[in-house]
């Protein structure tokens, strides 16, 4: 990332936040990471992506975001050979921490998104990107470039994602009516302070401020056409793994739905697609 992003102070702001959520979401009181489940041996990732990752057993890995590397090390539980990258090290500490209590061979890499193909060689398998990851990226067109060269010719990204058509709503008088811009240009984040994380926790934070960016499905879409991949599949989702309006219910292994009776509307997204093993 350039001094003159860093200069804005959005990134100053999301790393002290995401600094502080690592090691609450790492003791999970709450049980919404699953870190029991995971210490007693069990793949905890979510129903949507572990149908659709497919076969990855002894491909290279990497995981951007990884945030506390759960996901991470199911993948290496997978068979996998898995780095996981993010730009918090207090959320690599806490990764490097389950790595070592369960055995399992991974690396941590502490980045920005942007800067990975400067840390990292590139000539990854698979580029594995997952729920909540692009809000937090002012420009999605500069991320599916870095995608592509950190993928070796005939690897693959699999995404998984909260879809954009629910990120544009906010729930009132028991209604999803739209109320956020469906795209966010890179420089006019949208910004929020929140008192707690979003894991079910009521521990106050300190470090509130956040800068988020929407970016439309077209966008992610043609941003990884346009970087030179070709889409496999696009699928659309009536789940989330976390209860983004109130009025969302329990949907079974820690998914979340719309209630009954309420009109169906996605709620996220997934998609796989390849890097040519030769140029088009």
């Amino acid at each position: 990332m350039d001094d003159r992003e860093c200069s804005r102070g959005w990134f100053a702001d999301n790393l002290a936040t995401w600094d502080e959520r690592a090691a609450i979401h790492a003791r999970d009181n709450s049980g919404f990471y699953a870190v029991e489940r995971f210490r007693g041996g069990e793949d905890i990732l979510m129903t949507i992506e572990s149908a659709e990752i497919g076969r990855i057993a002894g491909l290279h890995l990497l995981h951007l975001q990884c945030h506390i590397g759960l996901d991470t090390l199911c993948l290496a539980r997978r068979g996998a050979i898995v780095t996981g990258v993010d730009f918090s090290g207090a959320a690599l500490a806490a990764a490097r921490t389950f790595a070592d209590a369960s055995g399992l061979p991974a690396q941590f890499v502490q980045s920005d998104v942007y800067d990975a193909p400067k840390v990292l060689k590139g000539g990854f398998d698979v580029v594995y990107v997952s729920w909540g990851s692009l809000n937090w990226l002012p420009d999605v067109w500069r991320w599916a470039k870095v995608v592509t060269r950190l993928l070796t010719p005939g690897g693959f990204l699999y995404l998984v994602e909260q879809h954009p058509f629910v990120s544009v709503m906010k729930e009132r008088d028991g209604r999803l009516e739209p109320f956020y811009s469906w795209r966010t240009p890179p420089g006019e984040p949208v910004v929020t302070e929140a008192a707690m994380t979003y894991a079910d926790d009521s521990t106050e934070l300190a470090n509130r401020r956040m800068h988020e960016w929407e970016h439309p499905l077209s966008d992610i879409v043609t941003a990884l056409i346009a970087a030179g991949l070709r889409l496999e599949f696009l699928h659309e989702h009536e789940v989330l793994p976390w209860r983004r309006h109130p009025m969302m219910v329990p949907a079974g292994d820690r998914m979340y739905r719309l209630p009954d009776g309420h009109v169906a509307m996605p709620l996220a997204f997934s998609l796989k697609a390849w890097r040519p093993r030769a140029p088009l």
